[in-house]
């Protein structure tokens, strides 16, 4: 049981119910948005997500056998811990569940061709771990887009049938809202996925796979990461000026500059100096930290906004 949970990464599968119950309940709920689903058709949304994704895991790491070998060999699980068959058996009843569970919620709402979303996310990560994920950033965008879509998916499920012409306007500005909360998930997962590829370079160089830092080398990929990180920190700035200090919310902008500015910025500075292995291992973990807080600031914005009020 103890492989299995560690074979769909219970961690970051808790971290993505986490954010949809805080989207739905702590955003959308809180501003009264008219929702389409009842609370346990909402909890078998966030379950049909958390399935797909599991499985996503699964089967990455059954295609990674080799890579892990050489990269995380204490870490391996797949030929080890659980048979091949036996990872492909989970790898299928997730996606069954996980689609399955989501034709269900699309026929509640109408919607049965929302459906296809999920078909497209699981057909996705199949493609990333059994060949883009050997393509030059193809795959680090791929699992990126993953990301940014367990967010949008819930307004795409409860908000999006509830639209009508008189509320399309007010709902339009909330999605806005959420589509810059995705952006900021796609970011910090695409810095992170390539942190990962520099953290892996050996083995990924040993099968042939053309990541950035296979492709361009450690010192090459640290600099592009770094400026981008610097960019994005910069913006970053410029949004908490413009949407939360011009609007006093002073405590959603202490919130962001402390909790996910100030580690980015530590994160940059020590980018630049990162080298050994250790070093990007430490540097992942940062941008989880970060990520983490990230999927707490729409919680923290909406109240300062209600507080505010």
């Amino acid at each position: 049981m103890k492989a299995f949970f560690k074979l769909i990464r219970y961690q970051n599968l808790l971290m993505i119910a986490l954010m949809q119950f805080i989207v739905r309940y702590g955003f959308f709920q809180l501003q009264h948005i008219p929702l389409a689903l009842n609370d346990w058709q909402y909890v078998l949304l966030v379950l049909a997500t958390v399935c797909v994704a599991a499985a996503g895991y699964v089967i990455n790491d059954v295609f990674d056998q080799d890579t892990d070998a050489v990269n995380k060999p204490q870490k391996v699980i797949v030929g080890k811990y659980i048979s091949e068959t036996k990872a492909y058996n989970i790898y299928v009843t997730l996606n069954i569940i996980g689609v399955g569970i989501a034709f269900y919620i699309a026929n509640v709402i109408d919607k049965p061709s929302l459906s296809g979303i999920f078909i497209g996310v699981a057909a996705l990560l199949y493609l990333y771990a059994s060949s883009l994920k050997q393509s030059l950033l193809a795959g680090n965008i791929i699992v990126s887009i993953v990301a940014a879509m367990s967010i949008i998916v819930v307004a795409i499920f409860d908000v999006y049938p509830m639209t009508n012409i008189e509320n399309r306007i007010e709902l339009g500005s909330r999605f806005l809202v959420l589509l810059d909360y995705a952006m900021f998930c796609f970011i910090i997962t695409l810095f992170r996925e390539i942190v990962k590829d520099t953290e892996d370079i050996k083995g990924d160089n040993e099968m042939g796979m053309r990541t950035l830092p296979v492709v361009l080398g450690i010192p090459k990929t640290v600099k592009i990461v770094f400026a981008l990180s610097v960019v994005f920190i910069a913006y970053l700035l410029f949004y908490v000026y413009q949407n939360y200090f011009s609007n006093n919310l002073y405590i959603g902008a202490a919130y962001t500059l402390l909790t996910i500015i100030a580690p980015l910025i530590y994160f940059a500075i020590q980018l630049f100096s990162a080298k050994a292995k250790e070093d990007f291992t430490h540097l992942s973990k940062i941008l989880k930290v970060v990520l983490f807080f990230g999927v707490l600031l729409i919680l923290v914005i909406t109240l300062n906004i209600q507080q505010h009020a």
